[in-house]
């Protein structure tokens, strides 16, 4: 198994800045995607940003230069530097985790954190 623990959700105004991260802790078990969803009330969850092992990134176009996705390697942590934030980034946001553990693959989901945008 692998567990996440997020942090750094809040209330922020229009315009405002937070950064979110995940760490992810478990026994042998290989990272492969780490990243980010979000869910807004009423609306399905919504891929934000996610990470490969390689460093390779995927944003949605929503949030393509304001979100910046990076991850630690060394720690099995990714953060989630968000930018000039709107209130439709209002959203419950989830902590998202592919991994490999004894030859299987399996997504993880941390518990979520929420981020209101509001004045």
């Amino acid at each position: 198994q692998v567990q996440l623990v997020e942090s750094g959700g809040g209330l922020v105004q229009p315009g405002g800045s937070l950064r979110l991260s995940c760490a992810a802790s478990g026994s042998a078990f290989i990272m492969y995607i780490m990243g980010w969803y979000r869910q807004a009330p009423g609306k399905q969850r919504e891929l934000v940003a996610v990470i490969g092992k390689g460093g390779s990134t995927n944003l949605a176009d929503s949030v393509k230069g304001r979100f910046t996705i990076s991850g630690d390697n060394s720690k099995n942590t990714v953060y989630l530097q968000m930018n000039s934030l709107k209130p439709e980034d209002t959203a419950v946001y989830y902590c998202y985790v592919h991994a490999m553990i004894s030859g299987t693959y399996s997504d993880y989901w941390g518990q979520g954190t929420r981020v209101t945008v509001s004045s």
